[in-house]
């Protein structure tokens, strides 16, 4: 039974995980669909993505497009890891915010030189499906995450695409905060946030690296703007 001391997103990655490490989920085998978990908890699709999200950022899963969620491991990864509660503290959402200006801005440049007409198409439909949920805060987050991982697809660089899958907990958490916080506060400025997406995605089909990479730090910089967030907090003191 799910309780209230944890979040419903801790309780079934716990859960997931610990059954993971017990073998009813053995590893090579997949987990049971999105769906059926939900159902199988009592939970939204969204809890469900973030619990696996985590198990993938704890090295226990891998997931790929429309084939699921494969075990790879019984035990967590004990390597780098970015906590995944971000929510919880400004100065971890800065600091997401921050690493993600650099990731994304060089894969945004990487694309721009690298990048398909099949990957430009991905883009617009992304683009095409946010621009329908722009008012919508769940369907808009799902949208938004989709538009900024085809341009990491779209360096056809494997390591970024898994790099930014692995923060995909804590850009989610980002971007939804991002985009709640812009809807109910400043719901004015939803079309600049479309406006912000749609010259990244027109630079990366100029082939122009150095205005994709402006573009997507300038997003990234008036999102972190929106939130009011403080990067000079994360300046290291000066020693006494």
């Amino acid at each position: 039974m799910l309780t209230k001391s944890l979040t419903l997103t801790e309780q079934v990655a716990g859960k997931l995980a610990g059954d993971i490490a017990a073998g009813v989920y053995p590893v090579g085998g997949k987990l049971p669909t999105g769906k059926a978990l939900a159902q199988l908890y009592g939970v939204s699709a969204a809890v469900i993505r973030e619990a696996t999200e985590r198990l993938r950022a704890q090295g226990l899963v891998e997931s790929r497009q429309g084939a699921g969620c494969t075990v790879v491991s019984r035990t967590a990864s004990r390597g780098f890891q970015v906590p995944g509660r971000i929510a919880l503290d400004r100065a971890q959402l800065a600091s997401v915010y921050e690493l993600r200006m650099e990731l994304e801005g060089g894969a945004a440049a990487l694309a721009a030189t690298r990048r398909t007409d099949a990957d430009l198409a991905t883009m617009a439909r992304c683009l095409a499906d946010l621009e329908n949920h722009l008012r919508h805060p769940e369907e808009g987050v799902e949208q938004d995450i989709g538009f900024h991982a085809a341009i990491a697809v779209a360096t056809h660089n494997t390591y970024y695409q898994q790099l930014l899958q692995y923060l995909n907990l804590q850009v989610r958490a980002a971007v939804r905060m991002a985009r709640e916080n812009t809807l109910q506060h400043q719901a004015e400025l939803v079309g600049d946030v479309q406006r912000e997406h749609i010259a990244l995605y027109e630079a990366i089909a100029a082939r122009d690296p150095q205005r994709a990479r402006q573009a997507a730090v300038f997003h990234l910089q008036r999102a972190a703007a929106r939130l009011r967030l403080d990067f000079a907090s994360l300046d290291t003191p000066s020693s006494s």
